[in-house]
């Protein structure tokens, strides 16, 4: 009797269960484990974005394997979950930040942008016929007065702001890594060591990278410019930090 009252509540997409739980949403939170990690870093001359990614054959290109997305000049997303929905999400918050310079003419915040973004998640969470977000976000850029931000999504449509972050596969102990070692004094370009040592030390126990299928994105609050690195240049920062796989 019990078994066939949890399955109830388990197809029930808008339905609590009783003891307060959406399991459908809970769902969405193990897909996004089982993505390949993202890291941000805010410090206080920018925010990085870093992003691993599974190559699954040596005939692949290894740029179309998309975790970072540009979405303003000032802003970007790295994702872990679902790429689908992912992608579904970046297109929506894109359209967001043009509505906001359309309708303002000034560039819209991190802060409503990423609000905008978890209203939309929820709304997936109490619409029949529908799911949850199979994705987590990582939202960072910089404001109009030179200030980094960075929030994290989550499939309940919850943000979170923080000054370092990781999400998705080991992000319990790529964050304990994280808060080992920041700083609020880093700069950006330690902020970019530090995101990559994480990833590094929880890599299947290698401590090493492979920079194949790997992205990394910068934000610089004194230009407030949006910067991805290219895989030269983030191959080349492996290697420096001898994690070179």
């Amino acid at each position: 009797m019990q078994n066939s009252q949890q399955q109830a509540y388990d197809r029930g997409i808008t339905i609590f269960s009783p003891d307060g739980r959406l399991y459908q949403v809970e769902y969405a939170r193990e897909a996004v484990k089982r993505g390949s990690p993202s890291v941000g870093v805010r410090t206080h001359d920018g925010v990085v974005l870093l992003a691993g990614g599974r190559v699954r054959s040596s005939l692949q290109v290894p740029d179309s394997v998309e975790k970072i997305h540009k979405i303003d000049d000032h802003i970007g997303i790295a994702s872990a979950g679902h790429a689908a929905d992912a992608r579904q999400l970046v297109d929506f918050a894109r359209r967001q930040a043009q509505v906001e310079r359309l309708r303002y003419e000034q560039p819209v915040t991190v802060e409503s942008l990423t609000k905008e973004i978890t209203d939309n998640i929820q709304q997936y969470t109490q619409t029949g016929g529908a799911r949850p977000f199979g994705v987590a976000l990582l939202v960072g850029g910089v404001d109009e007065n030179g200030t980094p931000r960075l929030f994290e999504t989550d499939p309940s449509g919850t943000p979170y702001e923080w000054q370092a972050v990781a999400i998705g596969a080991d992000s319990e102990a790529i964050q304990k890594r994280l808060e080992e070692e920041y700083d609020e004094a880093l700069s950006l370009d330690e902020g970019l060591d530090l995101a990559l040592r994480a990833m590094a030390a929880e890599n299947g126990g290698t401590g090493t990278l492979d920079p194949v299928g790997m992205s990394a994105a910068r934000i610089d609050a004194e230009t407030g410019a949006y910067e991805a690195l290219t895989r030269e240049e983030l191959a080349s920062r492996i290697e420096e930090l001898g994690l070179l796989g």
